[in-house]
């Protein structure tokens, strides 16, 4: 089964960018990131299993682009993240602190937390777009949450919200 490119595009495109821009941390990046995973699915001469299955090929596409764009030596034009918190709105001034103690978790715990709260990802399938074993997801995601606790509860002690 192949989607016809408008569907998935209408369909996957936040879901892309976020998970882009959890991993690259940039929004230009991670709109490109996404861009490059829209491509790759159209000019790819592939059938899928499933609607699932396309939706997990291409979260680990747009991922995969971030990452390298994160990585890239051509990377110059990096936005910091308080100058971009300015473009995003939040309905409580909670979300919009939980969204910055996420983003400032290291990119492996940051793509596990993602992953599995906003996109509804089991272990497993997290294992799969991952590549790597579900007892590392499971202790992403442990040492993820330990560390959101701890920025939270600090940031809750300093009544910083």
């Amino acid at each position: 089964m192949k989607l016809p490119l408008e569907t998935v595009v209408r369909t996957y495109q936040n879901r892309l960018y976020a998970a882009a821009f959890s991993a690259c941390k940039n929004p230009q990046d991670a709109e490109d990131a996404v861009q490059d995973a829209f491509l790759q699915y159209w000019s790819l001469h592939k059938e899928f299993e499933s609607e699932e299955h396309v939706r997990a090929w291409l979260l680990r596409v747009a991922i995969n682009r971030a990452k390298n764009r994160a990585r890239s030596f051509f990377r110059r034009n990096v936005v910091p993240l308080e100058d971009y918190m300015e473009q995003l709105r939040f309905e409580t001034e909670e979300d919009s602190g939980l969204f910055q103690a996420v983003m400032a978790l290291p990119a492996k715990y940051r793509m596990a937390i993602h992953l599995f709260y906003y996109e509804d990802y089991s272990v497993e399938e997290i294992a799969n777009i991952l590549h790597i074993t579900p007892g590392n997801v499971k202790t992403r995601l442990s040492r993820g949450r330990a560390a959101l606790r701890g920025a939270l509860q600090e940031a809750w002690n300093n009544d910083e919200w």
